[in-house]
C-alpha cells in the first residue's frame, strides 16, 4: 500500500487547473463568435465592435481649409476638427457592412440635407426589391435620420440614423451614420467643401 501525500502547493496547482479547464470552453466561445450574421444576402454585425483609436488631422489632411472630417472604417468613428482647431470632434458611427460598399480615400461635403427624404439606390432596389419607393424627411423609420451630407462620391453621406443599434457596427450601405443629436451638431459646423477621408 503506497502512502499518498498532498501539499497545500499541489492541491492549490490541481485547483488552477481545473478552475482553468472551467474556464476554457467559454473562452473559446467568445473567439469562435462570428463577427457577421448573413441577413439574406448580406452579412451583417451581430454586435457592436469598435476599436478606437484617436487621430492627429496633420497625419491624413495637409490643411484644414474649411474644417476636416476623418471616418474610420476600422474604430468605426468620425473625428472632425474645425478650421481653426477649436472645435475637435469624435463620434461613434455605423460603417459599411461589406468591403465591397466601402470607399475610401479623399472626397468633400457637396450638399446639406436638413430632414432629407431618402431614395433607395439602384443597387439597394436590385437586392431588395421590397423597399419602399422613398422615406418622406422626418419619418422616424427614414434611414438617413435628421440630416445629411451629401459626399462627392454618388451615393455616399454622412447621416443620422433610424436605429441606433446600427452604432459601431457594420451596418450600411456605404454611408457613416451617426446618432441624430451627434449628426445635428456636425451640420451645424461643417460647410460645403468640408474635406472628408475615408479610412
Amino acid at each position: 500500500m503506497t502512502k499518498t501525500t498532498f501539499s497545500r502547493r499541489a492541491l492549490l496547482g490541481t485547483g488552477v487547473i481545473a478552475l482553468g479547464g472551467l474556464a476554457m470552453p467559454s473562452v473559446l466561445r467568445a473567439q469562435a463568435l462570428p463577427e457577421y450574421e448573413s441577413e439574406g444576402n448580406v452579412r451583417t454585425a451581430r454586435r457592436n465592435v469598435m476599436g478606437f483609436r484617436s487621430h492627429v488631422w496633420r497625419d491624413h489632411f495637409s490643411n484644414l481649409r474649411r474644417g476636416a472630417i476623418l471616418c474610420d472604417t476600422y474604430s468605426r468613428a468620425l473625428h472632425y476638427w474645425s478650421e481653426d482647431e477649436s472645435i475637435v470632434l469624435s463620434y461613434p458611427c455605423s460603417v459599411p457592412m461589406t468591403e465591397d460598399f466601402t470607399r475610401r480615400g479623399m472626397t468633400e461635403i457637396t450638399l446639406k440635407r436638413n430632414l432629407p427624404t431618402w431614395i433607395p439606390t439602384p443597387n439597394m432596389r436590385e437586392r431588395d426589391p421590397s423597399l419602399p419607393v422613398q422615406v418622406a424627411g422626418g419619418d422616424p423609420k427614414n434611414p438617413l435620420g435628421t440630416r445629411a451630407l451629401n459626399l462627392s462620391w454618388q451615393y455616399y453621406r454622412i447621416h443620422g440614423i433610424d436605429n441606433p443599434a446600427k452604432i459601431g457596427r457594420r451596418a450600411s450601405n456605404g454611408c457613416f451614420g451617426l446618432m441624430n443629436p451627434h449628426v445635428e451638431k456636425l451640420y451645424e459646423l461643417v460647410q460645403i467643401g468640408t474635406q472628408v477621408r475615408v479610412i
